[in-house]
């Protein structure tokens, strides 16, 4: 099936552009809240849209007058906004053949006005858009065009301060738990050294060595202060325990299992529904507590799970397993995603392991942008990784992903 949907020259660098600010779409509503209320009330319309455009999902990361969190790439305007190098402007939505049948046209808020530009960051990577629109057309004088491109700009800056800010709190963390590791590291030989002390002490009397007594009695001392520095930085990093719960607090950096499966079910359960798609999220109980590392999580097992629900008919289930392996080796993150849907042929398996696939079709018509699964493949190289692929043609498919751990 031929794709007709708009795709960038520069897809899979502006997918990994995207996945490199490692965002939770959930969480920045209040992030942007401000500014697409300014988009509207600047240019006079009714709604302003902050979109940000993966290989399937058209995410709305915040918005003002609709309530909208995703919609299907394919079925978006701002598709065609990041062609663009400056904005993508449609008069009448209703007298366009690409977008008269889209629900947002047909049914309400039966949208007819829209003017978007690029989110463009420095490299010039376009990750989404800032929309704007309206039940009736709209014309904007090059002020109001100027104003909205202003705006823009920021959106972008701030996600760009999100990401520094989010590498700054990892790099805080691993200082931490090197502080930890060193005051572990301290503490057996300076207790060996304040223990010997002692018995020294308790026996000088007998040694009749006065100047070696006080000389001892100083590196006890010594000993001892350098013991209780030790102990106070392990108290001082020592998790708080929430406190209606008892488990481990996490900061913005971890995932536990039980918020994983949230967020994935927040983020993807919109999209099972919509295609009558029952999905299924499990965890290992007894690890589902044991905080880990959150990084590019979301983009890995999303993308499977979109995948996953693409190729799988109505009535039919996406299951997730998530598991953490606790070893003495390297601690495991497990994450198996399983469809009923149409399988693969092993020369489509070999095809995505080396990179090569193309393209094809979802069992509604959906476009494939053929770009997600490397991305995927990409990701989980980057983190040392494995992927593995089973798959029956007319049965199903499941992919593997093995991530190795730093657990703290």
């Amino acid at each position: 099936m031929k794709n007709s949907q708009p795709i960038p020259e520069n897809e899979m660098e502006r997918l990994l552009s995207l996945a490199d600010f490692d965002l939770d779409y959930t969480d920045h509503q209040d992030t942007f809240k401000d500014l697409a209320k300014l988009a509207a009330k600047v240019t006079g319309t009714s709604i302003s849209l902050v979109n940000l455009i993966d290989s399937l999902t058209q995410w709305t990361i915040s918005n003002y007058g609709l309530d909208l969190d995703q919609m299907l790439r394919e079925d978006s305007v701002c598709q065609y906004t990041i062609m663009e190098t400056e904005h993508f402007e449609v008069a009448d939505l209703s007298t366009d053949d690409r977008f008269k049948d889209k629900f947002y046209v047909t049914g309400d808020p039966n949208v007819r006005y829209y003017y978007g530009v690029p989110l463009r960051t420095s490299a010039g990577l376009q990750i989404g858009a800032l929309c704007v629109l309206d039940t009736e057309r709209k014309s904007l004088d090059p002020e109001k065009i100027e104003l909205i491109k202003i705006i823009a700009d920021e959106i972008v800056g701030r996600l760009k301060t999100h990401k520094v800010l989010e590498n700054l709190r990892s790099k805080l963390n691993e200082a931490k738990q090197t502080q930890k590791k060193v005051a572990h590291d301290i503490r057996g030989p300076l207790g060996g050294i304040v223990g010997l002390a002692q018995i020294i002490k308790d026996q000088g009397e007998d040694n009749q060595m006065d100047e070696v007594l006080e000389f001892v009695n100083l590196i006890h001392k010594s000993g001892n202060s350098i013991l209780d520095l030790a102990e106070e930085i392990l108290e001082s990093h020592k998790e708080k325990k929430a406190a209606d719960t008892g488990k481990k607090a996490l900061d913005n950096n971890r995932f536990n299992l039980t918020l994983f499966k949230e967020k994935l079910m927040k983020l993807y359960e919109p999209q099972a529904k919509h295609k009558n798609v029952i999905l299924v999220i499990n965890t290992s109980i007894l690890t589902e507590n044991v905080a880990f590392s959150k990084n590019k999580l979301l983009q890995i097992t999303g993308n499977l799970i979109s995948n996953a629900i693409k190729f799988t008919p109505a009535g039919g289930t996406v299951t997730v397993d998530l598991k953490l392996v606790i070893t003495l080796e390297v601690p495991t993150l497990q994450i198996a995603v399983s469809d009923t849907g149409v399988g693969m042929k092993p020369e489509s398996i070999k095809a995505i392991m080396s990179g090569t696939a193309s393209s094809t079709g979802g069992t509604s018509g959906e476009q494939g942008f053929g770009f997600g699964l490397a991305l995927v493949r990409h990701l989980v190289d980057s983190l040392e990784g494995e992927m593995s692929i089973s798959s029956l043609v007319g049965k199903g498919t499941t992919f593997e992903i093995n991530l190795p751990q730093n657990i703290y």
